[in-house]
């Protein structure tokens, strides 16, 4: 006779334990596709891999006694009924593609444990009251093609699905021509698709776990995100003739805002990040002094008030640079993503699962897959 899961049997629900000999086991066998010389995974999205990658879950799914619904961007929907089949689903999920030196668990790890839920709910004959949904996005890796974070993105109308579309990799096949190649265009309009509520597992926070020796990170939120282009002009001179007092050294100037933008997270703590991730040298000679540098910034933290904050303190101390060198310094912004905080009955449900099951803890922001994130949440009732 099947359970229904209500208040009136949480000792029963508190008693459930996953396989996870049995979740190891599917990790290691979807790990096997793609599989690197140094034990890493390469399974690029849309590639003969990828296809592989997503009848093995599916497959997975369907042995379990799941529907699969696939989706015109590719993203897939593995349903097991619940009791009442018109509340919207609890969703949990994530993606299966890779980088291409990827590790086994980033994103699959999320799919993966989803499936072993319904598996267990299987083994212990327990109904629930909503449906459960496990997902995969399409091509949130960006990997291969751009932008970032696809299908969630398609999903959550951030961008259409004719821009997806369009998208080419280097070899110049497109999303739409590679996504009907591995049979994986599904007849429903992205974003049709109803979600109740949202969880993700992942492992991003893992160094941050280890650090304060904890094994469960509830996460509260995640970051907002402002990326910046910098651009210093000075005046390319031949090294040798030209005398250091009468230098215009756009690098030397560069490299002032650089150190700042890492001084400029440290100022806004707890949750300030600071990253230049790359940089052109103009005309990148070695006996030439450098005329232009053009630079990343990327700026992160927990409030878009923290964000605001830090886009103010980054352009200040790039105009005093500016004025004690004489280089014009111009700071662009090329992409701004609003920080997002979770549910907090969500995030409440985390913490008691994690006490229940006796697992020590701590709160946690999230700075990754702050789109996909933050996305799927505007989507979400509430």
């Amino acid at each position: 006779m099947d359970t229904k899961v209500t208040s009136n049997n949480t000792d029963v629900i508190s008693k459930l334990r996953v396989n996870g000999d049995r979740l190891w086991q599917s990790l290691m066998e979807l790990a096997e596709i793609g599989a690197t010389a140094k034990g890493g995974v390469c399974r690029l999205a849309l590639t003969d891999l990828d296809k592989q990658g997503r009848d093995l879950v599916t497959r997975w799914a369907t042995e379990a006694g799941m529907s699969v619904t696939i989706d015109k961007i590719g993203n897939g929907f593995m349903r097991r009924a619940g009791r009442n089949n018109s509340l919207a689903p609890i969703m949990t999920g994530s993606h299966i593609d890779t980088q291409p030196t990827g590790g086994k668990f980033d994103g699959n790890y999320g799919v993966l444990a989803g499936i072993e839920v319904v598996r267990t709910l299987n083994d212990h004959n327990i109904e629930t009251e909503a449906p459960i949904e496990v997902a995969f996005w399409t091509n949130e890796e960006g990997s291969r093609f751009v932008p970032v974070m696809m299908g969630s993105g398609v999903f959550a109308k951030a961008f259409t699905l004719e821009h997806a579309y369009a998208a080419k990799d280097n070899d110049n096949k497109s999303v739409k021509q590679e996504l009907e190649r591995i049979g994986y265009i599904g007849p429903e309009e992205p974003g049709d698709h109803p979600i109740g509520h949202y969880f993700e597992t992942h492992i991003e926070q893992g160094p941050v776990l280890e650090d304060n020796d904890k094994t469960i990170g509830v996460v509260t939120g995640v970051l907002g995100i402002r990326w910046y282009d910098c651009t210093v002009t000075g005046m390319e001179a031949h090294a040798g003739p030209t005398p250091m007092a009468l230098r215009k050294d756009a690098l030397q100037v560069a490299t002032r805002v650089m150190q700042e933008v890492v001084a400029c997270a440290h100022r806004h703590p707890p949750h300030g990040r600071g990253t230049v991730g790359m940089v052109n040298v103009h005309p990148n000679s070695r006996n030439v002094i450098p005329g232009e540098v053009k630079f990343s910034i990327d700026l992160r933290n927990a409030s878009d008030a923290d964000c605001e904050a830090m886009d103010a303190d980054i352009r200040a101390v790039a105009a005093r640079v500016s004025e004690e060198t004489g280089l014009p310094i111009k700071i662009d912004l090329v992409s701004s993503y609003p920080a997002q905080p979770f549910n907090a009955d969500c995030i409440e449900a985390v913490r008691r699962g994690a006490e229940t099951l006796g697992y020590s803890h701590m709160d946690a922001v999230s700075g990754a897959g702050t789109m996909r994130s933050t996305w799927l949440a505007s989507r979400l009732p509430g």
